[in-house]
């Protein structure tokens, strides 16, 4: 996502312009054939041409991805190179700094803050995000819940073989056909997993998603939304809050640490996805602002250390099954959190600066560099 926008960015300075180069550097030349970067790039860039120069080995000073776009002239002549980076999410970052970060407009900088806000105003996180970015978010919202469901029931549907050479058949359906002759706690399990895993397969077949925080992420949240949906009933509108929580929870990792598994690895990317949705689904059961901090402390905790090693660069193996299991631990984190009265030791701010440090401590082999772990198989 991020490559493509920033192409979009780019020759929209050069319209006229019909040749361009376009290096990728670090994990992002490492794994970008199995992300599909070039073939998003090359979209993007219709109808002009894309010539591409892979540089795994160079790695520069802001992000581990990064890529550099140079307009090509008649005659050879190179015209305004322009090097950005993809820091996750879809988001990017130049030597200017951030491109369009909508959670700037919070003044509110971290969770410890905005449960000091909950305790004086008697609100709810999500109240916090309609207040700030007013009401019309909500119908955001609605379009962001209308397509994770579509994305879903799409993808339970689907069967074969996913693109890319690994051989791996998408689970989705059959897991789903299965648990119906199931009874009980099982069937909600498999249920549940099936959800995730025909998300994650529709991100891995390059299908329409919703990065939640990250496509390689996007799974689990949905996931348990949908499970709670179908079994426990909540309405849109409750819905659409929780989403709302789990965004501010997204979006305070985000700009307090990375979601970026080429910065700090896959505890980014799942750990980040899965304290979003514990956090949202404390919030739909009525927990307290507490509660649903605790929730998510746990979410992003218990993936602390989690490397990012997709075999051959695609976002399949162990992605893919990474997030039916996230979306499981999201459920019980928030049993744990709701069986407490929210007081806990540490802190979920004080986890995201984990988490920072322990994702910069990883060697660069297990941040999406496909060069060491499980990618080694």
């Amino acid at each position: 996502m991020g490559p493509a926008r920033a192409a979009g960015i780019y020759i929209g300075k050069h319209p006229e312009c019909l040749l361009f180069r376009v290096e990728l550097f670090g994990s992002l030349a490492s794994t970008g054939h199995g992300h599909l970067t070039d073939k998003a790039i090359r979209e993007a860039l219709l109808p002009a041409v894309a010539e591409f120069v892979w540089k795994p080995e160079i790695l520069l000073p802001r992000h581990p991805n990064a890529l550099k776009f140079t307009a090509l002239l008649p005659g050879g002549r190179e015209l305004d190179p322009w090097v950005v980076y993809s820091i996750g999410g879809g988001s990017l970052e130049d030597e200017t700094g951030t491109l369009e970060t909508p959670e700037s407009v919070y003044s509110l900088k971290n969770m410890d803050q905005i449960l000091l806000w909950c305790r004086d105003s008697g609100k709810q996180i999500w109240e916090l995000v309609e207040e700030v970015e007013g009401s019309s978010v909500m119908d955001h919202l609605e379009l962001v819940w209308k397509v994770m469901q579509e994305a879903l029931e799409r993808g339970l549907e689907e069967e074969g073989v996913l693109p890319g050479g690994l051989g791996i058949p998408r689970k989705a359906h059959t897991y789903y056909v299965k648990s119906l002759s199931y009874t009980d706690s099982l069937r909600r399990r498999a249920q549940l997993f099936s959800y995730a895993l025909a998300v994650a397969e529709e991100n891995a077949a390059g299908g329409k998603i919703v990065t939640a925080p990250t496509c390689g992420s996007c799974g689990v949240l949905p996931a348990v939304l949908y499970y709670l949906k179908q079994y426990h009933s909540f309405n849109e509108k409750r819905i659409l809050r929780a989403i709302a929580t789990a965004g501010l929870i997204g979006c305070i990792v985000k700009r307090n640490a990375s979601i970026s598994g080429a910065e700090v690895g896959c505890q980014g990317e799942i750990g980040t996805a899965c304290a979003m949705a514990a956090g949202a689904t404390v919030q739909l059961f009525g927990g307290s602002p507490s509660q649903v901090e605790y929730a998510a402390e746990m979410g992003l905790e218990h993936h602390l250390g989690l490397t990012c090693d997709p075999v051959c660069g695609l976002v399949q193996v162990p992605c893919i099954e990474r997030n039916a299991f996230a979306a499981s631990r999201a459920l019980d984190a928030d049993a744990y959190a709701t069986l407490s009265d929210g007081i806990h030791r540490i802190s979920f701010d004080k986890v995201v600066r984990t988490m920072l440090k322990t994702g910069h401590d990883l060697p660069a082999l297990y941040r999406e560099t496909s060069s060491g772990g499980l990618a080694l198989d």
